[in-house]
């Protein structure tokens, strides 16, 4: 691509390549939920900063986007099987204090039993914190976890699971504590089966046997 001025009487041409570019960076915001926790983020000691951070990378040559956020999350935490999508864009020249850095943040959300190799990568260091109370990150990446944690509780206010947290079969119960742990608050349980039921197919089977008190709930599917 060539971009042409005139210069005096002259005529200069420029190629893209003269012009000064951003390094670009994905970030991810790694998603999960547990039971007693609520909706978690996985997070990374960085050695540079003295911080945590969310998992980050720089663009290779020839890689999209979705190919630098899964490799960084297979190297660095040992996670692989996520579905990436775009965050936001953050391009404030000043966001870094390395260098020029254009970050594309990203937003992955998972199962808990897809993390059981977190920390098996090449980060010394990595925990799960709540989203909520996610500590004090490096650069903007508190405002990551925000955005995250405002898209997720979006999604998930008047649809079953989309996220898919759960198995393809499930109780109203496992339903409602998934949604709890996203919302991060108790939601009511008569109105919240009122807005799920029409989205769901009951399957007529019952849940297997746990040990608790009273008979046994019904297993439900997500209608699409």
């Amino acid at each position: 691509m060539l971009e042409s001025s005139f210069v005096g009487h002259g005529l200069e041409v420029k190629k893209v390549h003269d012009y000064p570019r951003p390094t670009v960076a994905v970030d991810t915001a790694l998603l999960t939920w547990d039971c007693d926790r609520g909706l978690l983020v996985a997070e990374l000691a960085r050695d540079d900063t003295g911080r945590w951070a969310l998992p980050g990378t720089f663009l290779r040559a020839g890689e999209t986007l979705a190919d630098a956020v899964e490799r960084c999350l297979r190297e660095k935490l040992g996670v692989e099987g996520i579905r990436p999508r775009q965050l936001h864009v953050f391009d404030d020249p000043d966001r870094d204090d390395r260098d020029w850095v254009l970050s594309v943040a990203h937003l992955a959300v998972v199962r808990p039993d897809q993390l059981r190799a977190l920390g098996s990568g090449s980060a010394s260091q990595t925990r799960l914190a709540p989203v909520d109370r996610p500590g004090e990150l490096s650069w903007d990446h508190p405002e990551i976890v925000r955005l995250a944690k405002a898209d997720i509780r979006e999604r998930y206010e008047s649809e079953p699971d989309p996220e898919r947290l759960l198995g393809p079969r499930f109780t109203m119960r496992d339903l409602r504590q998934v949604h709890e742990a996203v919302a991060g608050r108790k939601l009511q349980r008569d109105k919240f089966r009122r807005t799920m039921e029409p989205r769901l197919v009951g399957t007529g089977v019952m849940e297997e046997n746990t040990g608790t008190r009273g008979r046994p709930a019904e297993l439900f599917r997500r209608r699409r």
